[in-house]
């Protein structure tokens, strides 16, 4: 297992370019085969659009089982957790809708 500290990177995450740029970093290790421990630990503010940026677009790489396979999350508080659950659900709700009408 390997962590993902985001600590690391600052206490709040609020804008999209920012999660552009974890969600690199997150595909790099998530592709190298090893679990990947989410550590929020520390961190205050998660917005919305960047738990969709990082997180819930790591659904356009990859599906949700592989996703759930090979990631867990830590550390999230009661709201960072919400907006990371939202972001997941939006995104996972919208890319099947999207193979409802291409299909």
């Amino acid at each position: 297992m390997v962590e993902f500290k985001f600590l690391d990177y600052g206490t709040d995450f609020g804008t999209r370019d920012m999660g552009q740029k974890l969600r690199e970093k997150l595909l790099t290790l998530i592709n190298s085969g090893e679990k990947v421990v989410l550590d929020f630990t520390g961190v205050n503010v998660v917005s919305n659009s960047f738990a969709d940026e990082c997180i819930a677009k790591l659904l356009l790489e990859m599906p949700l089982d592989k996703l759930k396979r090979n990631t867990t999350f830590r550390g999230l508080n009661p709201l960072a957790e919400r907006s990371v659950l939202v972001a997941l659900q939006r995104r996972y709700r919208v890319m099947k809708e999207g193979e409802v009408t291409l299909g």
